[in-house]
């Protein structure tokens, strides 16, 4: 998808670091033989970089990490590192590595290498990251790791205007069923929430 709706904008911008980038494990087909880096040629462009790991399974990851340090370079353009359900990205994953025949251990967030990339605030780079209610994962602590200390914010409730999106949302999703959504049925949620956010997901399934 970045690469389809910024194809354009990609082909114009250069590769700026030519150091070879580490090959991993393909979809299904383990390790490379025979090599363990991939280099770009001279004269590349981001558009050619993420082709690169799109054609082959064992530079995907390699290349996304590039790609993050190739953006933070970017200056002809403005770029903003917007990362959907950061929270998640604090706690354990679904993931899971076998220790003993009989047991396996759970794979933290941290130990991935996108995680690992793409997680820091301390840039000088633009970044938001939002944390999702719909995926919650417990309650974290205050102070994040990596993430300045003045870098939350708690963002008001809903004005009518935007509860009215969200409901349309939610029964685009099937959270709301469309043969009971109405005017008067999203209005109600919005007002025994009083336009908060997590109350109005949790309420939505009841319609």
């Amino acid at each position: 998808d970045f690469l389809k709706y910024n194809e354009t904008r990609l082909q114009q911008l250069p590769c700026q670091i030519f150091e070879p980038i580490p090959l991993g494990e393909g979809t299904g087909v383990g390790m490379m033989k025979g090599a363990d880096t991939v280099e770009m040629p001279e004269g590349s462009t981001l558009y050619d970089l993420i082709q690169t790991g799109i054609t082959h399974s064992h530079a995907a990851v390699g290349v996304v990490v590039r790609l993050r340090k190739e953006l933070s370079l970017v200056k002809d353009v403005p770029v903003l590192f917007a990362i959907d359900q950061y929270n998640s990205w604090f706690t354990f994953t679904e993931y899971q590595e076998p220790v003993t025949v009989r047991s396996c251990r759970s794979i933290h967030a941290k130990e991935l290498t996108t995680v690992n990339a793409y997680r820091s605030m301390l840039h000088n780079d633009m970044m938001v990251g939002a944390f999702s209610h719909s995926t919650a994962v417990g309650k974290l602590r205050q102070e994040l790791p990596d993430v300045p200390s003045d870098a939350r914010l708690i963002f008001p409730r809903y004005t009518v205007d935007e509860a009215e999106t969200v409901c349309h949302y939610y029964m685009r999703q099937k959270i709301i069923r469309r043969e009971s959504f109405s005017e008067e049925k999203w209005k109600k949620i919005y007002y025994l929430s009083n336009g908060n956010g997590s109350e109005m997901r949790w309420l939505a399934a009841f319609i």
